[in-house]
Formats: C-alpha cells, structure tokens, sequence
C-alpha cells in the first residue's frame, strides 16, 4: 500500500465541500479541501381588617334605661298610664344592621378583586374606611317594637339626633369621595403617536446593502488570538465508530468554545457547525488520492471520512492520535471561520474569475494556508502550549510531498506555526505573504 499524504483533486472546477484529502507520497500532508461557496438566526392580599363590619345590635347599659315602651333620648321617663295600650305583635326581629363597607373604587378589595398581579402590578394605598354610626352615647336605640303606643317625646331631641345623622353620613360622603379620588387606578395614557401597524414603507423591503470584504485587510486580524480553552478530550479508538463520534462532538465543542470571542469581537453571530463522522467515502476518491475530512457550508457541517482516516491512522503512534485529528478538525473548523467573515466566499469568486488556472490555484493555496494557520489557533488554544502538539501535527501532515492545492510542505509548517506562536489573527493573512510564501 503506498505511504499516504495529502494532495489536491482540484480539477479547476468549484467543488461543493472543504476537504482534506490524502494522495501517495512520502508523508502525510493535509489536502482539506476548500472549495465550496456557499450562500450569503399571589394576588397581594390586601389587609382584611381595615374595615370594620359589626352588626349594630343594641342592649341597654343602664338597668334605668332598660324599661320597655321607652323611646328616644329620654329613655327612664315615666310612662303616662293613659298611653299604654294592648300588648301588640312579637319583635320583628333586630334592627339592621349597619350598611356593609363600601365597595367602589379607594374601598378595600373584596377576595378576588380585580387588581393586577404581579411583581409590578401597582396596587392602591391602603386606606382604613370610616366607622360605621353607633349612635348617640350610652348605646344605639332599641328595636322598634309594637308594645303599644311610643310615650310622648321632646322635640329638640329628636331634631338633635338628626343633625347628629346628618354630621355622620356628611363625613362619611366625604371620607369615602376622597378616598375614590385618592386610590382610583391611574388610567393608561392615550396615546398620541403613531400606530406602527399602519406604517408602511417600501425602504424597509429593500435588501442590506452589500458589504465588500477585504481579503487583504480584514477586521479579523485585528482580534487577538482566543484565549486557551479547558479541553477533555475522550481517548480515540480508531476503530470504534462510537469513540469517533464521542471525540469528534467533543473537539467541536471545544472549537466552538475557542472561536466564539473572536466572533463576539466581530458582531457576528453565526449558527455553530457539527462535527460528525460517516463510514462512506467520496466519488472523488481514487487509490492516490482521498478526502480525509470535508466541510460543507450549507449545511454548517464537519465530515470525517472513516474508512480514509483509518487507513492513515495506520501510520500514526497511538499516543499521538487525538492531536493529529484534532488538527485536522481545526483546520476543517478554519473553513466555517472563513466562511462566518466572508473570506470564503470572496475566495471562492476570485477562483471562479481566475484568468487562469495558475491565478486559481494561488487564490485556492492562500485560503488553504490560512486554514492550516488557524488550524495552529485551535491546536495551542486547546492542548498544552508547552507541549509538542505543535512538531507532532507538522511531523505526520506537513513533512510530505508539495501540493498544488494546500502549498508546500515547507509552507505548511510555516503557517501551522504562525498560528500557533501569533498574538492576532493578523499572523495567518495570508492574503497579504508574497508570493513565495504561499507557493
């Protein structure tokens, strides 16, 4: 079986995924193919014992007072004998009872009253309702019964006690109006603008003005490198499908993870892409060469190729295994970050309206640099930056053969380590390296 590296099934059309692909030669080097466009997310219980609500039941307090066929305010007169008459009909009863509390507006709310709920409904103030009348001093009047003819009174008295009523129920009146006034639930204010439903306007159906990237001076190499983030990855068993979909949602958490400030940085806020892994291969591949992990930007997804993968893995130390493949992760998860910018697409323009296929190819290996770069972003920021994550990845990918489509195997080491050693994304433009740096 021939040693498998990577190269490029770049046949000067735009394939529709970002892969990576392995071709013979002496050393594995990454073909992650990048070449696909893709089109431009309780009620408060209010106190219920402010009002008051007694029955105005009358006894006498003073056994001179407790003399029946007495009436009025001169109760223990003596009663005329002429004036008494036949005993009359049994008691109808006690007298009525007081009015119960008012219950409009400013009165204490009965249960289930309709004030609002809620942590900021507003509630009236509480307010204590006045008394009800119990009459003049020394008890109210007794019940009105027929035990004959009432003993004679004197005037003055009785237009006394109803001046008293009146002074009572105009304090009442009184009392309970300003209370409404005090307490009335506020009113919304009427509005006095215009209804934004009936607002139409034609320049809100126009599209977003077209916003030109450049490639060369980008805002994104002006963020600083992501911070590190704290990686578990799970141990990899190459040969077991349930430990390659473990690792591969794993590393793509961490990916996310690492990547997302320096979206947020950008003001931009793109869906976050799925790593997943299939047990087909591609039309594309042949006995040279073969996609190793692909990505495809409609879809927002990482594919890795296992039966490829597998078969590179042969050629990998088992303890080195997880830092290789999360290379390659990190480069396939470059393509989503290019395409988040819009570089991706731009690349994908310039490569269509190459002039030749010498123009097509620079344009492809400069995108594919600056994946292999920030590929290197996603190594230091997710494995020990003291380690030797970085001479493992450029020892088993970039120690083969040149390519056409990904750069030298010299250029690929470079880039990996820009990525890894730089302090802003401005260390993998490679958009603006001469020539013979993305040769």
């Amino acid at each position: 079986m021939p040693y498998p590296c990577w190269s490029d099934d770049e046949d000067g059309t735009v394939d529709d995924r970002t892969g990576d692909t392995a071709a013979q030669g002496p050393l594995p080097g990454p073909d992650r193919h990048g070449d696909h466009p893709a089109p431009p997310s309780p009620a408060i219980s209010r106190a219920q014992g402010d009002t008051p609500t007694p029955e105005a039941t009358w006894a006498p307090t003073d056994p001179a007072t407790a003399v029946p066929g007495t009436y009025g305010p001169h109760r223990g007169a003596p009663v005329d004998p002429r004036a008494v008459a036949p005993a009359g009909p049994p008691p109808a009863g006690p007298p009525p009872a007081f009015p119960p509390p008012f219950h409009g507006a400013g009165a204490t709310p009965a249960p289930g009253s309709g004030y609002p709920t809620g942590p900021y409904a507003t509630y009236p103030h509480p307010h204590h309702a006045p008394a009800p009348w119990t009459g003049p001093p020394g008890g109210g009047p007794p019940p009105r019964a027929w035990y004959g003819l009432p003993a004679q009174r004197d005037q003055s008295g009785t237009i006394l006690f109803l001046s008293c009523v009146a002074a009572v129920v105009a304090v009442v009146s009184l009392v309970a109006g300003v209370s409404i006034v005090v307490v009335a639930p506020r009113q919304p204010d009427t509005p006095n603008g215009v209804d934004v439903a009936t607002v139409r306007n034609d320049d809100l159906r126009a599209r977003p003005n077209r916003v030109d990237v450049d490639l060369v001076d980008h805002p994104l190499y002006g963020v600083a490198m992501p911070p590190p983030v704290d990686c578990a990855l799970p141990p990899l068993d190459v040969d077991s499908d349930a430990s390659w979909e473990a690792f591969a949602s794993e590393a793509g958490t961490c990916l996310n993870e690492l990547w997302i400030p320096v979206m947020d940085e950008l003001r931009l806020f793109p869906d976050l892409p799925e790593i997943t892994v299939t047990e087909e291969a591609l039309d594309t591949d042949t006995e040279d060469a073969f996609t190793l992990a692909y990505y495809e930007s409609d879809r927002g997804l990482i594919t890795v190729v296992l039966p490829n993968v597998r078969e590179v893995s042969e050629f990998v130390p088992e303890d080195e295994q997880e830092i290789v493949w999360l290379a390659l992760m990190g480069h396939e998860y470059a393509h989503h970050v290019q395409h988040a910018t819009g570089i991706l697409n731009v690349s994908h323009e310039l490569r269509r309206t190459a002039g030749s296929q010498a123009d097509e190819l620079e344009t492809l290996r400069r995108t594919e640099l600056q994946a292999e770069c920030m590929a290197g972003v996603g190594l230091r920021g997710l494995t020990d930056p003291d380690g030797d994550a970085l001479d493992v990845v450029n020892r088993h990918f970039n120690e083969g053969g040149d390519l056409d489509t990904h750069g030298s195997a010299a250029n690929r080491d470079h880039w990996l380590r820009a990525g890894w050693e730089g302090t802003t994304v401005a260390g993998c433009n490679t958009y603006d390296a001469p020539v013979e740096r993305v040769a």
